[in-house]
């Protein structure tokens, strides 16, 4: 019994150490405020919102145009129904290649670079942050502002985010250049 209770015991205090360890990473990441910009990025993910989010950035003067990445393919109706709409702003949809944040770096960087781009909103979800702006910035020169969508989410969904976003960072590391 007493080692059954020095395991849990272990356990119990490397999930803490772990969930401390990973708290300023991905649960309350460094997100900025937005400021005006020359383009407002929304990465590709989950439709939970950032789209809409990005979108409204722009409608409230942030930024003269928004880059909606968008790897899902041709039915994906929330992404026909969000390229095709007419707005008071420029929108691009565009295909990463890869259909990673990375590509959606290189994207970005290809654009700033025609367009002499020197400030974009990034758009993403709080445990994504830290992790695209470390891939980002190894792309884009300029001024990145990191903006979450706001987005509530279950115990489960967090324990996923703690394993998928730490396997995607050591990915990141290991990569080299943009």
């Amino acid at each position: 019994m007493a080692r059954v209770v020095r395991v849990l015991v272990v356990v119990v205090l490397l999930v803490a150490a772990v969930t401390a360890a990973g708290w300023p990473v991905y649960v309350a990441p460094q997100h900025d405020r937005p400021r005006p910009a020359d383009a407002i990025l929304v990465l590709g993910g989950a439709h939970d919102g950032r789209e809409e989010f990005g979108l409204d950035l722009a409608r409230q003067g942030y930024a003269p145009r928004v880059l909606l990445s968008d790897p899902y393919g041709p039915h994906s109706k929330l992404m026909n129904r969000l390229c095709n709409a007419q707005y008071s702003f420029e929108v691009t949809c565009f295909d990463p290649s890869p259909r990673t944040t990375r590509g959606e770096a290189r994207y970005l960087e290809a654009q700033a670079r025609a367009h002499g781009w020197n400030r974009v909103i990034v758009v993403t979800f709080a445990p994504h942050i830290s992790r695209a702006r470390y891939i980002i910035e190894r792309c884009f020169p300029g001024e990145l502002m990191m903006v979450e969508n706001p987005t509530r989410h279950n115990a489960f969904y967090w324990t996923y985010m703690y394993l998928y976003q730490t396997v995607g960072y050591v990915k990141a590391v290991l990569q080299t250049g943009c």
